[in-house]
């Protein structure tokens, strides 16, 4: 078989546990869609919103270093609940940067987002895969599914989402099987060891990861379910060497526990995704709460670390 044939478009598909309405509305209303457009860190201000054929949105988004993104979008097609073709990118000053279109589809009682950004030639595809990643913008969508979560349940989460090129079989294994998980999972410059591997429903893990000038966290999980191969929900706590609860060691603010969900997802034949849900589990303060929701931004960089040392861990096996 041929090498694959470069593309001049960035495809993304996004499943949200929210109606068509609710996910249209996020999208088209400006009060919602300034709850979580763009990259973590990013706030938003709409100027003016004329949704449709012909109409324009102009707004301004605000970077978390205080530079100012002008933006002007051309809408192209608007047909409520279902499609929006526009031209993304541009202000007065210059011109759109590329077309996008969005289609909205019901899916299990879910809403899918299926999205391709069209750009004149697969080298500008290229570049904007690489300017996206490098500003987080893949975060923008993982916003949207915080704040659908937020308005349907009152919950604050934290989501993250990638797709991964391996099949359903190899995901399920990277994130059960300890000497898998422990060559991703650790944050740069760490190793990850564990002392007891009990990963089942009802089973618990110890483990403890080392990094620089001899500093050693150690952490547990309890493995509430495991669904083969699409879920799988644990408690995480940090510990000392004795395994007894103890707080975060750079954060005493941390909340105490935390409830991760892990759902696992076939895109096709050879390709997974991963979405990651995280969130306080059990009593928690209100500092501890604010604590959480302030370091979603550092939450996005220690995930995206992890899954890309996955990337590279999954294209050597």
């Amino acid at each position: 078989m041929g090498a694959k044939k470069p593309s001049n478009e960035i495809k993304i598909t996004r499943l949200y546990d929210a109606s068509i309405q609710a996910v249209w509305n996020a999208w088209t209303d400006p009060k919602q869609v300034a709850q979580w457009w763009g990259p973590r860190g990013f706030t938003l201000t709409t100027h003016s919103k004329d949704l449709r054929s012909g109409g324009n949105w102009i707004y301004t988004m605000h970077g978390p270093d205080g530079v100012d993104y002008p933006n002007k979008t051309h809408y192209l097609e608007v047909e409520k609940y279902s499609k929006l073709v526009y031209d993304h990118g541009g202000n007065d000053e210059k011109a759109p940067l590329f077309r996008v279109t969005v289609l909205f589809s019901e899916s299990k009682g879910k809403t899918k987002m299926d999205m391709s950004m069209s750009l004149p030639t697969p080298e500008a595809a290229e570049e904007t895969r690489k300017f996206i990643k490098k500003a987080g913008g893949d975060s923008t969508w993982d916003r949207l599914a915080e704040y659908l979560e937020k308005e349907s349940s009152g919950k604050e989460k934290f989501v993250i989402d990638r797709i991964f090129d391996a099949p359903l079989e190899v995901m399920f294994e990277m994130w059960t099987n300890p000497k898998h998980f422990s060559k991703w999972l650790p944050p740069t410059g760490f190793d990850m060891q564990f002392i007891k591997a009990d990963i089942r429903p009802g089973g618990s893990s110890f483990y403890y990861m080392s990094g620089r000038e001899d500093f050693t966290m150690y952490g547990r999980a309890d493995y509430l379910k495991i669904e083969k191969p699409n879920r799988i929900v644990y408690t995480q706590q940090f510990c000392d060497k004795n395994e007894k609860i103890s707080r975060h060691p750079m954060s005493p603010m941390w909340p105490e526990t935390m409830l991760t969900t892990v759902a696992l997802t076939e895109e096709g034949a050879n390709r997974t995704r991963v979405t990651v849900t995280w969130e306080p589990h059990g009593a928690t303060t209100r500092e501890e709460f604010e604590t959480f929701i302030k370091s979603k931004g550092g939450m996005t960089q220690g995930w995206t670390g992890s899954f890309d040392k996955l990337e590279v861990y999954l294209s050597e096996s």
